[in-house]
């Protein structure tokens, strides 16, 4: 008999438990607590909590390790906007993870059937099991509203040794090769009839090919020194301050740098809070930062041409005004728009109503010519953005600029999540990262992820380095998005079988 048919099966209230607990395992895997480690610890015991499920049942704990998962690590929505959003955004993700889930417990229960041998169920199950885990990730970073590419497994590896893989895989890979060494552990843990050493060989084995595999090697093409200013500014949303604050904090944190020679000074996301384009006197103090550091501005800020808000990032020169623009071409549904604000109203108004103006979607490319050096410009969650970011460095990027305003988060998990990705993307594109914030966390980061200079959260200060640039073209970047495609059609492929397998087996219950 096989070895599924001895399989471990936990009554449905246990199920549940273990579930609940996976999710808050899984969320430890990620900053601020950054315990790696756990994160596929989290995913295995969400899968054993699958095993012997149904669809249905499979859907019930899919829903609490879901909920488990994202109530804990997106709490900070709660600092300023409270626990409806957290919970409706939560909520929405947790049922992505309940289908997802649900969909891997008939995996899980009809794949070693289909494929019977010991090498099918090694060798298939846990392959299947992964694609279905990177296809629920790809659809929910991208739907609806352009979806929400945050809580992705590859997201706690920042700091691990599985990291520099982003270069090979890019962050579904990495994602895919995660949950795969996860899925292959259950399926180990089904076989009793395998020797308990040859088990352990199996995993061990699988941990080592994977870490064996060299980081991707960076060509450096020249270098830029920058000024990377973090002005501790009270920018959140519901922040008090009288126009011009922003602006005149960016500045003070400015001036001591005078007389320091760089390339280019960067300011964060909406570190002008007056937009230089429609004020003169606005206008007037960049200049005058340009003309003092003898370098370009490179700010964010709030433009309305034609009567449209875009969150803009502006490329300055004294005397010739913004050169260049950035419109953010991602803007976060429900905080910088309100998609089908109609439709939602009748359910929050007092919520709905905060969103008081619609950003509108940007159309320009997101690279900068900065005197010769090409700089991929990211307005905070654009960082999290496949999309985005593959376009830039095809594009020539030799340098990515994240500019991003975490004031609303406090001193939440937010900010250390958004550098995690902002880390990642180093190594995946294998260029430098200035992650810059009006208050942190603000971080310079190598193509090899470590860190070549940092800020303390809400203090005023600069980063001033001599940066690499670099023209590399990653694996990751040659695949794009080919490699998702790949892993979750084999998944969905693996799902169908499985789901004409357990049609099959109903209809000779029935006879």
């Amino acid at each position: 008999m096989w070895g599924i048919e001895r399989a471990f099966s936990l009554p449905l209230w246990a199920a549940l438990v273990v579930a609940a607990g996976a999710g808050a395992v899984l969320d430890a895997g990620f900053p601020d607590r950054d315990w790696w480690y756990l994160a596929p610890v989290g995913v295995a015991l969400m899968l054993l909590a699958l095993l012997g499920r149904s669809l249905a049942t499979g859907l019930l704990v899919g829903l609490v390790a879901g909920l488990s998962f994202w109530l804990i690590h997106i709490f900070w929505i709660t600092l300023y906007l409270g626990l409806v959003p957290w919970f409706a955004l939560g909520g929405l993700e947790s049922l992505f993870f309940a289908v997802g889930l649900g969909l891997t417990a008939v995996v899980l229960r009809h794949g070693p059937r289909v494929w019977p041998s010991v090498g099918g169920r090694l060798g298939v199950v846990p392959v299947i099991v992964a694609g279905l885990w990177t296809a629920r990730e790809a659809i929910s970073a991208v739907w609806p509203y352009g979806g929400f590419a945050w809580g992705r497994v590859a997201l706690s590896q920042s700091e691990s040794p599985f990291g520099p893989l982003v270069a090979w895989v890019g962050l579904s890979g990495l994602s895919f090769i995660l949950v795969w060494l996860s899925a292959l552990a259950v399926q180990l843990f089904r076989e009793p009839e395998l020797a308990r050493t040859l088990r352990t060989g199996i995993a061990v084995g699988a941990v080592a090919v994977v870490l064996i595999v060299p980081a991707w090697p960076t060509t450096q093409n020249g270098e830029v020194r920058l000024a990377a200013v973090q002005g501790n500014a009270d920018a959140g949303l519901f922040a008090e301050y009288s126009p011009g604050q922003i602006l005149q904090d960016h500045t003070s944190a400015t001036l001591p740098l005078i007389g320091e020679k760089v390339d280019f000074v960067v300011w964060p996301e909406n570190a002008s809070d007056i937009d230089p384009t429609r004020s003169q006197a606005a206008a007037q103090v960049l200049d005058y930062i340009s003309t003092e550091m003898d370098a370009p501005l490179i700010t964010g800020t709030i433009t309305k041409p034609d009567d449209t808000y875009y969150n803009s990032s502006l490329l300055w020169e004294a005397g010739r005004g913004a050169v260049d623009v950035y419109d953010k071409v991602h803007p976060v549904p429900f905080a910088e728009y309100m998609p089908d604000r109609a439709f939602w109203r009748p359910f929050a108004p007092d919520l709905i109503d905060l969103i008081g103006r619609d950003y509108g979607i940007g159309t320009r490319d997101n690279i900068f010519d900065i005197n010769g050096v090409l700089a991929g410009i990211a307005i905070c969650f654009d960082i999290a953005d496949d999309q985005l970011v593959h376009e830039m460095i095809v594009d020539g990027a030799e340098i990515i600029l994240a500019q991003t305003n975490n004031a609303d988060f406090g001193h939440t998990d937010e900010s250390v999540q958004q550098l995690a990705i902002a880390r990642l993307r180093a190594m995946e594109t294998s260029r430098s990262v200035v992650n810059i914030s009006t208050v942190g966390s603000s971080a310079i980061i190598t193509p090899d992820g470590a860190t070549l200079d940092s800020l303390l959260t809400f203090t005023s200060g600069a980063m001033v380095q001599t940066v690499p640039l670099s023209d590399t073209i990653t694996p990751a970047i040659v695949a794009g998005r080919g490699l998702e495609w790949l892993v979750s059609g084999l998944g969905l492929a693996g799902l169908a079988l499985c789901a004409l397998c357990a049609r099959s087996a109903r209809r000779r219950r029935h006879r």
